[in-house]
């Protein structure tokens, strides 16, 4: 009640001074101002006007006379009214009082006046303001939809021809703006249709429509609003395609399915160009055949590089820095491969690989005439300044960090790098070679071949000679005892750090990185390790017309022929072949690719002619079943081993090659298997079980056995391997060849050898052919009597059996006490002729064994028809002669079937101790034979003479040798 007192007093106060001075309280109008604009959104009630909505009065601050009471709105059915905020301050609001509807009216204009609260408290006296104009403006909501004004749109079209338009849609909004009203897009649904739509609402194609392919056209369309409000339905729009003549090439087919080893296949035999009877100055045709996506740009030969070198008719002497994984080049197993490349050997660095080169590797004297090559992918690099990426680094391997030769890239230039030495020249020369090539950075395979000939230096790429564009010259290297490292992927810094560290990291792809000193590589050379076997080709060059002209580019990838008549191009078109002359190529799709330019007389061009994009499909080739074939088991004495020669485990060695053939494509071959000939790349004599000792035993070939092949040779103490692209055959004639010594063969008991072989660098390989070497050393003598019975180990067969009577089991009676004196002597003459029997047996076994070791053909020295004939009369009741003849004669059989068994392992073939060994241990064990053998002839004399002696039986004995 306080707060309120102190102002009402006041107000009686003021009233009644203002009452007591004038006598009249209310003098003065209200005032407004003349014009208000105010602005409404619909469906909303709050009106913004400006100026603000407030009414002023003089007779402020008098109580009643100085405040405002209303405001009035004079209109026809304006839905707004006018409400009093602050009688004191006059200040205003104006409000819908209906809905209001921009769609319905989109402005209002009215009268409005301000009053004041009279007099007093009844209000008595109360004065207005002078009449306002209020001008309302009604904001729009986007609150409908654009609307097609028909359901479905239809329109034809004539194929070949490019419209501006076919025929317009049109849509429409009923909100009230033009902001919300007006159409501003309109869009083509469907996708992948060879349509466009303007803003207007006008459709075009975009590409020469086709009848052949696709007579009508079904597509929808939608609309937006200015707002971005898309139509609620969206209309179909049928668009139908009459045919006419079309100019362009008829009669070919999508694809062109190519078998292996057929040679040249016609692409387009029935194809021809329709010009729609148009007059025609001259045709160009362009035939492009794609293979960015087969092997390192094209099918290639993928045998290894020394391989293709070899092939190709390049010195000897380079180094492969990226070989296959294997034992003995252990370097590159850690870098990352790319598989599932038909056997195509490629690396692949993303920036975190390299590999150290070991030192016997690397050449340690380039000379100044040496050659780098190798293939190369790559990209361009990330960033404004990028790094340099090293494929080849030769630098210090510690204390500093210099480098001494090196390739790399630097922003799509590759830079070729040679410091000399102070040794060598000691004056400012050329150290850096520049060149800028579009190759280097389009992330596709190239063959790069740098030739130095200090100071020139020459860069070939896929064959094409490039000169350096920036050469930068430097001091030559102080000498120094420092070693360096050669890297591959990365360069080595071994000083100037606190770690020694791979840097300047390559990101790409390579395959075939080599370095030969000494020599430069040949054009001729380059072109063929480089060169595609596949590309495109025409047949009968000779039936074409005469203003036909043709011309391939180097790869023969791209074919361009020009000519002026229709039918000349037609007949050349048809004679545009594919060739692959590998005889294994890779399986897939090779894509083809025609651009046609037609000209008329006086003009440019005249006809459009669409483009032809077809496939040529390799298919994948019958897969080769190479096997090796020969003798499992070699048995050969000690002797053998320690010739000079050794012996050639694989001298029956046969390699042959079989493919299924189905039914073919054409139905014309039956299933079956068929022998082929092709090449080989190389085989592998692995060492099976402990390696070879070099003190001891080596497996090796001679160099003449690879003369006049394209075949080289490396062995280890792990085996030896053979390579080189050359036929099965003489493959076959090399291993032949491969000789086994061993002149410590006493603790040896055998060896153990695998083969296998290889076609295109492991594309295809062998069988593992598993080869066992036996050392047969001499064996304890077995005792038994008939020595021509049973042949002595390691003799050739004598084609003429010894004929030996024994002695008859049915004869009885005893020998006369008198006869045992003869009885003796036929004994010991008996002993006398099978001991020279023997002797001349033996020798004639060691003449034939020499002669087999010498490699002569010359029949052998038998013997005569007649064989040695020992005769002996039956003695009556001799039952211990029996006994011991049937002893003699199965022992006999034993060792003929043992020497069969033994003669089958060897294949046949045996042969003989070397007598003329200067070993001393050969020599103690033929003595010890010797004496055995003596002793075995005394306890057999001594016993068939026991047993004669103690019979009762005699009958006279005749001997009849007759050996010549």
């Amino acid at each position: 009640m306080q707060t309120l007192g102190l102002p009402f007093l006041l107000f009686w106060l003021v009233w009644g001074h203002s009452c007591a001075l004038g006598g009249k309280v209310n003098k003065h109008k209200p005032w407004i101002e003349t014009s208000y604009h105010g602005v409404i959104t619909e469906n909303m009630d709050t009106v913004l006007l400006d100026p603000p909505l407030v009414a002023l009065d003089k007779d402020a601050p008098v109580p009643f006379a100085g405040e405002i009471c209303a405001f009035k709105i004079y209109g026809q059915d304006a839905p707004f009214e006018a409400v009093v905020l602050n009688r004191t301050s006059g200040e205003g609001v104006l409000r819908a009082s209906g809905p209001v509807d921009c769609e319905i009216q989109k402005e209002y204009t009215f009268i409005i006046q301000a009053y004041d609260c009279g007099a007093g408290p009844s209000g008595a006296d109360w004065k207005k303001s002078h009449k306002a104009v209020v001008h309302i403006q009604v904001d729009d909501v986007n609150e409908f939809c654009p609307v097609f004004r028909e359901p479905l749109y239809k329109a034809s079209v004539t194929e070949g021809k490019i419209y501006d338009s076919i025929l317009q849609v049109e849509a429409w909004d009923q909100d009230c703006s033009p902001q919300y009203s007006q159409i501003c897009n309109y869009e083509i649904v469907t996708a992948g249709t060879p349509f466009a739509i303007d803003r207007n609402g006008n459709i075009r194609n975009t590409e020469r429509l086709s009848y052949d392919k696709q007579q009508s056209y079904m597509i929808m369309v939608t609309a937006f609003d200015c707002g971005q409000k898309r139509a609620k339905e969206d209309v179909a729009v049928h668009i139908d395609v009459k045919p006419v003549c079309k100019p362009g090439w008829q009669g070919w087919n999508k694809r062109v399915d190519y078998e292996p080893g057929t040679g040249s296949r016609q692409l387009f035999p029935k194809m021809h160009l329709e010009t729609c009877g148009g007059p025609l100055s001259g045709v160009k045709a362009m035939v492009e055949l794609q293979t960015n996506h087969i092997g390192k740009g094209c099918d290639r030969e993928t045998y290894s590089e020394k391989s293709l070198q070899k092939l190709c008719g390049a010195a000897s002497g380079s180094t492969d820095l990226l070989p296959a994984p294997s034992p003995s080049t252990n370097w590159t197993a850690s870098l990352l491969t790319d598989s599932g490349r038909d056997s195509d050997l490629i690396y692949r660095f993303d920036g975190r690989q390299a590999a150290n080169v070991p030192d016997h590797v690397v050449p340690q004297n380039l000379t100044d005439q040496f050659t780098i090559a190798t293939w190369m992918k790559h990209g361009p690099s990330p960033g404004l300044r990028a790094e340099k990426e090293t494929l080849l680094c030769n630098s210090d391997k510690t204390e500093m960090n210099r480098h001494h030769y090196s390739l790399y890239v630097h922003n799509c230039r590759l830079v070729f790098l040679l410091r000399r030495d102070f040794t060598q020249v000691d004056t400012f020369r050329p150290a850096e070679f520049h060149w800028k090539l579009e190759q280097i950075c389009d992330k596709e395979w190239h063959y790069y071949v740098i030739n130095v000939e200090f100071p020139a230096v020459t860069l070939f790429v896929d064959g094409v000679t490039y000169e350096p564009y920036l050469v930068t010259d430097d001091w030559p290297i102080h000498s120094s005892k420092i070693d360096t490292q050669l890297t591959v992927g990365a360069c080595w810094q071994g000083g100037e750090v606190a770690t020694p560290r791979f840097t300047q990291y390559f990101h790409g792809s390579l395959s075939g990185l080599t370095i030969r000193p000494g020599r430069i590589e040949t054009q001729k050379v380059i072109s063929c390790l480089q060169a595609c076997k596949e590309g495109l080709d025409i047949n009968s060059l000779e039936s074409l017309a005469k203003d036909i002209k043709f011309h391939f580019n180097p790869a023969q990838s791209v074919l361009v022929v020009d000519g002026e008549d229709v039918d000349s191009i037609n007949t050349a078109m048809t004679k545009v072949s594919y060739i692959n002359s590998r005889q294994f190529p890779t399986a897939g799709l090779r894509r083809l690719h025609i651009t046609t330019t037609v000209q008329c007389f006086g003009e440019d061009t005249c006809l459009s002619i669409p483009d032809i994009k077809a496939v040529v499909m390799v298919l994948p080739p019958s897969e080769p079943r190479i096997t090796i074939s020969g003798s499992n088991r070699l048995v050969r004495p000690a002797g053998d081993l320690r010739a000079p020669l050794g012996v050639a485990p694989f001298k029956e060695l046969h390699i042959t090659s079989t493919v299924m053939k189905g039914d073919g494509f054409g139905g014309s071959r039956r299933p079956g298997v068929m022998e082929v000939m092709h090449n080989l790349d190389y085989c592998d004599v692995l060492v099976i079980g402990d390696e070879l000792n070099p003190e001891r035993e080596s497996l090796e070939i001679h160099h003449s056995a690879l003369l006049g092949k394209h075949l080289d040779a490396t062995n280890s103490t792990s085996g030896i391997s053979i390579y080189g692209v050359d036929s099965m055959a003489h493959y076959e004639q090399a291993l032949r060849q491969v000789r086994y010594r061993n002149w410590r063969p006493a603790t040896l008991s055998e060896r153990k050898f695998r083969l296998t072989c290889s076609e295109l660098n492991g594309r295809y390989t062998s069988n593992e052919f598993n080869l066992e070497v036996s050392v047969l050393h001499h064996s304890a003598p077995v005792e038994h009597v008939n020595h021509m019975a049973a042949q002595p180990q390691y003799m050739r067969p004598v084609h003429h059996p010894l004929m030996i009577h024994t002695l008859n089991s049915h004869m009885s009676g005893a020998a006369p006490p008198a006869a045992t004196v003869v009885i003796v002597v036929c004994i010991a003459a008996l002993v006398v002729i099978v001991v020279i029997g023997v002797y001349r047996i033996h020798a004639t076994h060691q003449e034939g064994s020499r002669e087999d070791e010498d490699g002569g053909k010359e029949p052998e020295e038998d013997w005569d028809n007649s064989a040695l004939t020992i005769t002996v009369n039956p003695m009556e009741n001799i039952k211990g002669a029996q006994a011991l003849d049937e002893e003699v004669k199965e022992e006999g059989q034993e060792q003929e079937e043992e020497e069969e068994e033994e003669e089958e392992q060897v294949g046949g073939m045996t042969s003989t101790e070397s007598d003329n060994s200067d070993e001393d241990e050969e020599e103690e064990e033929e003595d010890e034979r010797e004496k055995r053998l003596l002793r075995w002839r005394e306890q057999l004399m001594k016993r068939e003479a026991d047993e004669l002696i103690s019979s009762r039986s005699f009958a006279p004995c005749v001997v009849t040798p007759s050996v010549h």
